[in-house]
């Protein structure tokens, strides 16, 4: 009844609100990284929701599209603006998923989205983080985010996908607000994002 109905009701209704008072934030945010980017301000890339569905995620920019001699993308670091960067530290990139809450393609608490190209190298119990919708923030988020390695990360997906109840959501959304005030987990170690996932070791 919660996973299939109430779940996604709150989730609709919470991102309407939420997408209405924080219109002026993502306007004045938007406005700052399409100067910033010297282009637009938002980035949309291909993602994996439930059942592995593709869809397009949205989100705010904070890097260039700066490239070496080689036409080769220079290193996230090197990439990151100003402007980005703060925006990352304060996770407010991530606001404009909340239109891909509204499109149906994600929940406001799931496992994190990741890249399509991980989808072969899940073991079989990993592949269950794919049997519910995508959230913006997730159990993996609040107990490490990036600080944590990806088995970690992939145990926390699981535990949520089994044990997916109203108060673990609360608790998640909770938890969330206080991580991004405290700013933890950003980043992993010397990665401005999460090293890719290569596959489980054999």
């Amino acid at each position: 009844m919660y996973q299939t109905t109430l779940k996604p009701l709150l989730d609709f209704f919470v991102a309407i609100i939420a997408l209405i008072l924080l219109s002026p934030l993502l306007v004045i945010v938007g406005v700052m990284l399409f100067l910033s980017n010297r282009g637009t301000p938002f980035f949309l890339q291909e993602r994996p929701g439930k059942n592995g569905k593709i869809f397009k995620i949205i989100k705010f920019k904070t890097m260039t599209d700066q490239r070496d001699r080689n036409g080769i993308l220079l290193p996230d670091y090197r990439r990151l603006t100003f402007i980005g960067k703060i925006v990352r530290k304060t996770s407010l990139d991530e606001l404009p998923q909340l239109i891909n809450v509204l499109k149906g393609d994600m929940s406001l608490v799931g496992p994190r989205p990741l890249l399509p190209e991980y989808l072969g190298l899940y073991s079989e119990e990993q592949q269950k983080r794919h049997d519910v919708k995508p959230g913006i923030t997730g159990w993996a988020q609040v107990n490490g985010r990036n600080a944590l390695s990806w088995e970690e990360k992939f145990n926390y997906d699981v535990e949520y996908v089994e044990k997916i109840s109203p108060a673990l959501d609360a608790r998640i959304v909770v938890n969330t607000v206080e991580k991004v005030v405290k700013r933890h987990g950003v980043n992993a170690n010397n990665y401005v994002t999460m090293e890719a996932f290569k596959g489980n070791a054999v």
